[in-house]
């Protein structure tokens, strides 16, 4: 099995040096082997788990969700539910983000055009100014 220094981990996955030592410490990365001086030493069991963890995140998991998702990914028989359930609850929230972002596309949209044909004043900052 390979082993690859934090230098070379970083370079492969994008991920920083204080980033991994953060998933270590909240527990994302288990048993991060070290050698005897305490340099860690990364295999390629580690670096799929980063893979996994990177893929989670662009998904838009939290790391609580994703610390959760990793436990399901090393027993994936008896994590169906959970998976589901958990990727359906990301679901709802990412559509109901996108409902908020119509809504925001809208009303920018609208003060644009309202700014355009306005003489006098900034419609914009006026719009901003107003209570909801």
């Amino acid at each position: 099995m390979a082993g690859y220094r934090i230098g070379e981990v970083t370079k492969r996955t994008g991920i920083s040096a204080d980033t991994l030592r953060y998933y270590e410490k909240l527990g994302l990365l288990r048993d991060v082997r070290r050698t005897a001086s305490g340099v860690r030493v990364y295999d390629d069991r580690d670096l799929s788990r980063l893979g996994f963890i990177q893929r989670a995140k662009a998904m838009n998991f939290s790391l609580e969700e994703i610390a959760q998702l990793l436990e399901m990914r090393d027993d994936p028989q008896h994590a169906r539910e959970q998976v589901r359930w958990l990727t359906r609850h990301k679901l709802d929230s990412v559509e109901a983000q996108l409902q908020q972002l119509e809504t925001l596309r809208r009303e920018l949209t609208l003060l644009l055009n309202l700014c355009r044909g306005a003489e006098d004043g900034c419609p914009i900052l006026e719009g901003m100014d107003q209570q909801q």
